[in-house]
């Protein structure tokens, strides 16, 4: 099955990384996921097959985008749903993150979008809050940008071993590998913009 959707998504391109990203953000499961899906969509650029900014956009459209939508879903019919919640949906575990979202606020909602198996539950729980748009949206765009953005990159970046990447992610690589693109983001980043910042600084007073 899983062959099956990497071969849509080598027949329909752009549109099928965004439908199938979109879907899983929905919460539907699937058999390859979405850290998948994004490395063989990197490995596609690494080929020339497909644009490798147009493969970033479609993979960051489709989790930003689903998970709006699942998000505003609870936001509005969170209660009703509650109600009458399926067997499937994780209660206790969507309660737990609440929690931890209201004392975090934005931070929480990031952090949350970050971490594997949580990501969607993270979106439920910032809903049922009624957690605002304009704090919400912010959060969610930035978490897009770094897990779909590093996934794709990663691809793009290991070429054709990309299959021995993604059969050996598991949840703790996964920390693992975004733990270090925090690092790269908000520390190394910052420290190189202020490196250069003074060395020009140093040249204007020179």
């Amino acid at each position: 099955m899983q062959a099956e959707i990497l071969d849509f998504l080598s027949k329909y391109g752009y549109w099928a990384i965004f439908s199938v990203i979109f879907i899983q953000e929905l919460g539907v499961p699937s058999p390859a996921p979405n850290e998948v899906v994004l490395l063989f969509a990197g490995y596609l650029a690494s080929i020339g097959k497909l644009s490798f900014p147009l493969i970033l956009l479609s993979g960051i459209a489709g989790d930003f985008i689903g998970t709006i939508v699942l998000y505003s879903i609870f936001y509005y019919f969170g209660k009703k749903i509650l109600k009458h919640a399926p067997k499937w949906l994780p209660v206790e575990k969507i309660e737990k993150l609440q929690e931890r979202i209201k004392k975090k606020g934005n931070w929480g909602v990031f952090l949350g979008r970050l971490l594997p198996y949580l990501r969607g539950y993270s979106s439920i729980a910032a809903g049922l809050l009624k957690i605002p748009p304009r704090m919400f949206i912010p959060s969610v765009i930035a978490s897009a940008i770094i897990w779909s953005g590093s996934y794709v990159i990663a691809g793009r970046l290991i070429g054709e071993k990309w299959r021995i990447v993604a059969d050996k992610l598991s949840p703790i690589n996964v920390l693992i590998i975004l733990a270090f693109i925090l690092i790269i983001f908000f520390i190394i980043i910052p420290k190189i913009k202020r490196y250069y910042k003074n060395k020009k600084t140093e040249q204007k007073l020179a």
